[in-house]
């Protein structure tokens, strides 16, 4: 959000489908928006990275021809980094949905999503946060890790353990800082920290580590921090 006597900044946004009806749905959601301009569109997923490279955020649907979502999102990954994807599912194919977020996608959307809950995701993960839905998270994390624990990172604190697993809960910093008794900037801090230990682009990355870590597991709901201070 602006503050007075400044102008936002419009996110500029690629949109990736092979049905030209979806895209055409897509663009009259956003286009009400001052802070949203659709600057290109693409049915596969060749297309896609072309067009997607350099914009903001990239609408991504996950079955295109030539190149589907997965692999388009990747190559998206390596060639534009500050690019941001959103996988847009039917939640009929969970393992296509957790490649793609482990291939570099900061969130997912439902395609039937409403106009309000697509514009709130292509602000949300502009702004860096994650959109995750974390009872459909669990659901697709479910089959893609082992029971055994692995490793967990010896360069991540106590109180970054805490807010990572918090972060894969799908909670933002004001509910963890609730959660965890401390301020909005002390769990900004430990966000940033955990991103650049973990190598991870957005908190999306990390709470997939997370899973994959063994820190958190499918079924979890709740969880109780054991670690003392900031």
């Amino acid at each position: 959000m602006a503050r007075p006597g400044e102008t936002a900044a419009v996110i500029r946004v690629v949109l990736a489908d092979d049905e030209k009806l979806i895209r055409s749905g897509w663009t009259t959601m956003l286009l009400p928006y001052d802070d949203l301009a659709v600057v290109g569109e693409a049915a596969d997923g060749h297309e896609a990275v072309e067009a997607g490279a350099g914009a903001d955020v990239v609408l991504m649907d996950v079955r295109m021809p030539r190149m589907d979502g997965l692999a388009a999102t990747q190559e998206l990954a390596r060639r534009s980094p500050t690019t941001r994807v959103i996988v847009v599912t039917t939640f009929d194919s969970d393992q296509l949905v957790w490649g793609a977020l482990r291939a570099g996608a900061a969130g997912y959307v439902l395609k039937r999503a409403p106009a309000r809950e697509l514009v709130e995701a292509v602000r949300l993960v502009h702004a860096r946060e994650a959109v995750l839905f974390p009872d459909a998270l669990r659901r697709i994390a479910s089959p893609h890790h082992g029971t055994a624990r692995p490793r967990v990172p010896v360069e991540l604190t106590p109180r970054e353990l805490d807010v990572l697993r918090h972060i894969a809960l799908g909670r933002n910093n004001a509910e963890i800082a609730a959660a965890l008794h401390v301020t909005r900037e002390t769990v900004k801090t430990h966000v940033g920290n955990i991103l650049d230990k973990l190598g991870a682009r957005d908190r999306t990355q990390a709470a997939v580590l997370a899973y994959e870590l063994g820190l958190i597991f499918a079924g979890t709901r709740e969880w109780t921090s054991g670690a003392g201070g900031s």
